[in-house]
């Protein structure tokens, strides 16, 4: 049997507890909808079990663990924090982490009601994580560079997306911009580097918490600040950005552009799941184009 088929079930967790750690074996188990690197199962009322599923090396798990603890007593939201190491064997031949459970509903099944309060949440959040990181903070692979870097995978997206021709003259328009804006030379700050809307929950019509920091790196805050069009309500970005009040133009620019990019991959995700593609989310399709909407009406 390899890897992409090991069959990751609830008696399995449970043996993978039993064997490296007893004390928390007897706690309920529960699978959690969704993943893909990644599996998520419930354990007990407060705790999850992070199973590597999909990534082919463990890094973004192991990530995960060195930093975390450092950064959440920082951070004003509940963020998933370890507190025990799963390590391969022979039973299961991949990392899993138990981590704190953050209660909450993911946005890309609910929804945010009170815009203003989640624009000032989300610009809060922000300010904590955009500190300046250490020189052995993590380096931006296949994200994190300026959008003049990334048109390839931008026309990809472009190209795999069936858009309106007027979408499609708009969202190259935002994506050029963004493209010419100048680039971020101050000393890089954390950046959480995937924040769309199966990353944050919500709870009573707010942001509630965020989720998978595997991407976590040190680099341009411009990749989170796209969050403002990809995550919030319309007419709450400006919001967000007087509140965050760190962004200047060309962050802004960039992050707009940004913003398009991630949309058009929440929308080809939609695609996949329609025509059912492993992987593919049929329900990121409507969300990545309500956003999309927001991206090109700058609001």
């Amino acid at each position: 049997m390899t890897d992409m088929e090991i069959e990751i079930t609830a008696d399995l967790v449970r043996d993978l507890l039993r064997e490296q750690h007893p004390d928390l074996a007897g706690l309920a188990v529960r699978e959690v909808a969704g993943g893909w690197g990644n599996q998520m199962w419930r354990l007990g009322d407060e705790l999850a079990v992070r199973m590597q599923r999909m990534d082919p090396t463990p890094e973004l798990q192991l990530k995960e663990r060195r930093w975390l603890p450092v950064l959440a007593p920082r951070l004003p939201l509940p963020v998933p924090a370890p507190v025990r190491f799963g390590e391969p064997s022979a039973r299961f031949p991949k990392h899993w982490t138990v981590m704190t459970w953050v209660p909450g509903e993911p946005l890309d099944l609910g929804s945010i009601s009170r815009g203003a309060h989640a624009a000032d949440t989300l610009a809060g959040f922000l300010r904590a994580l955009h500190v300046a990181a250490p020189a052995d903070a993590p380096v931006a692979r296949d994200r994190g560079a300026h959008p003049r870097e990334c048109t390839d995978g931008f026309e990809n997206f472009v190209q795999a997306v069936a858009l309106e021709d007027d979408l499609t003259a708009g969202i190259r328009a935002v994506w050029d911009d963004a493209v010419a804006a100048a680039a971020w030379e101050r000393p890089a700050v954390w950046v959480h580097g995937d924040l769309h809307p199966a990353n944050v929950v919500v709870a009573d019509g707010t942001l509630s918490g965020v989720v998978d920091f595997g991407d976590l790196f040190a680099g341009d805050p411009a990749w989170d600040l796209a969050a403002a069009w990809v995550l919030l309500p319309a007419g709450a970005a400006a919001r967000f950005f007087d509140v965050y009040a760190r962004a200047d133009d060309a962050a802004i620019r960039r992050a707009r552009g940004l913003a398009a990019m991630k949309c058009l991959f929440l929308m080809l995700m939609g695609q996949n799941g329609d025509r059912g593609l492993p992987g593919g989310k049929p329900h990121w399709g409507p969300v990545g184009r309500a956003a999309l909407d927001r991206v090109l009406k700058g609001v």
